[in-house]
């Protein structure tokens, strides 16, 4: 049994990449890393040696976001494009994309159970799709600046979301209304996410804070002034007693939740760090910044078994649950200086045999219904499709099939399959691109009737409490 470090150790990078890193998640097993960049490319990277790394082509803008599903099958990305795309995690990237929103999408989230999906985007809006079909449900519409970030809470009866209108709104998945609200007056959240066991989120500012809430008392909790840059994006360690942050002013930053103050800062990059995120069992993390490195660190803290840890906070979570003893327990707000008792960190000048992966890469084109090249590359149905079903209905199948299948194309993954081609003329390639636009065009309108239609509502409601509260006066009066 490897020996656990007495603190974090940076392990290897990666690089691939031909721009900044924008975002990346582990897979659910761990073996497995997804990265997003301004390259317009997804990279999966494999943790075994020698193992080629995936670049998946299919986004036409910069890629804002990535997360796995948490079956580990699909792969979710949104793009400056306005679109969002799912991916099968494999050699063949099969794909599908939809428009999701009229103007760039700034992140992506799947919920606990798989069966949703949410994304936020600079249109002010936060939408929900349903995975089953993949089809839209729902649009949440109260901020009033760009959105820059949505995340369904554990047990996903909430979405928590930020904006640069300066605002962090706390949506019912079920009214589908805002039941709190929390503003800073100073700056706005780059990025926020719930605690583990989903009592408390974190809110990276680019006020260069970090700050922790109460969403059951409505309190801020912990209020942490270690950064000297905006911070990009926060991730809680499974466990939920820490919170790693990452800079503009190029450093990573480790908190103890428990006994609030700082406990590590991890230099690694040149430059900004935009992006970081624990492995589901907490024994990794990765980080990814404007040096177009992704760093694979590994942590001194106990490892959990992600599922277990889902299980627990999914029960804990019940609507009759009562406190937990492993919540966060409420503090005064104060400031941590983080100048006593902190442990700094610096692989570039202790690390003299880093395991360094720059590994051969190859290029995935995504192949779907949205494609507009005039020849256009498809796999004939074969023993697979079962596969190519489920990535369309993902609920549908039992959790032990797309393991076993996956399982199978991971091992074999040196040979590439080879593809019978076919031309599609191209008077019905332009007349299919002229469809999708028109069906974008009506897309939108759709939405923005929505949005009208929701302000109407709210109107025609406070017409008729009036009309009551006029009336009641009247009568006392009578």
């Amino acid at each position: 049994m490897a020996s656990v470090p007495e603190d974090p150790v940076l392990e290897r990078y990666f690089k691939g990449h031909k721009a900044a890193i924008t975002s990346l998640d582990f897979s659910p097993n761990g073996k497995l890393l997804a990265t997003a960049s301004w390259d317009t490319f997804l990279m999966l990277w494999h943790f075994k040696p020698q193992a080629r790394a995936f670049r998946y082509v299919g986004h036409k803008d910069v890629v804002t976001s990535v997360q796995f599903s948490p079956l580990g099958n699909l792969l979710a990305s949104s793009s400056r494009d306005r679109t969002v795309r799912l991916w099968i995690p494999d050699k063949r990237g099969k794909s599908s994309e939809f428009k999701a929103h009229t103007a760039p999408v700034r992140s992506v989230d799947f919920s606990a159970d798989g069966q949703y999906l949410a994304t936020a985007s600079e249109d002010k809006s936060i939408k929900v799709w349903n995975m089953y079909r993949q089809r839209f449900l729902y649009a949440l519409c109260r901020h009033t600046h760009w959105v820059r970030c949505a995340k369904f809470s554990p047990d996903g009866r909430l979405i928590v979301s930020c904006s640069e209108d300066k605002t962090i709104k706390i949506w019912d998945t079920t009214s589908k209304q805002c039941v709190s609200n929390f503003s800073d007056s100073v700056g706005f959240a780059n990025f926020v996410d719930f605690s583990p066991n989903g009592t408390c989120i974190a809110s990276a500012g680019s006020d260069h804070t970090v700050k922790i809430w109460d969403i059951r008392l409505n309190k801020l909790l912990q209020h942490y002034q270690v950064h000297s840059g905006g911070v990009n994006c926060v991730s809680f360690h499974p466990s939920g007693n820490y919170l790693i942050t990452a800079s503009s002013d190029g450093t990573l930053k480790i908190l103890d939740l428990l006994e609030g103050r700082l406990i590590y800062t991890l230099q690694g990059h040149s430059g900004p760090v935009f992006t970081v995120s624990f492995s589901k069992g907490g024994e990794l993390f990765s980080s990814g910044g404007a040096d177009m490195q992704v760093l694979l660190w590994r942590t001194n803290f106990d490892e959990l078994n992600s599922k277990d840890v889902l299980k627990r906070n999914l029960k804990r979570l019940h609507f009759d649950s009562s406190p937990h003893l492993f919540d966060i327990y409420p503090r005064t707000p104060h400031c941590h200086e983080g100048k006593i008792e902190t442990v700094e960190i610096n692989p570039k000048l202790e690390v003299t045999d880093l395991q360094t992966s720059t590994p051969p890469v190859v290029d995935i084109l995504s192949f779907d219904s949205t494609t507009t090249t005039d020849t256009v590359t498809r796999t004939p149905p074969d023993k697979d499709e079962e596969m190519c079903k489920y990535f369309l209905n993902p609920s549908l199948m039992s959790s032990e099939y797309p393991r076993t299948t996956l399982k199978k194309k991971s091992e074999d993954m040196s040979d590439l399959p080879s593809e019978n081609q076919r031309s599609i003329p191209l008077a019905v390639t332009e007349a299919l691109e002229h469809i999708m636009e028109q069906l974008n065009v009506l897309t939108q309108t759709v939405s923005i009737l929505e949005q009208r239609l929701t302000l109407t509502e709210d109107k025609l409601r406070d017409c008729l409490e009036n009309q009551q509260r006029l009336c009641h006066a009247m009568q006392q009066k009578i």
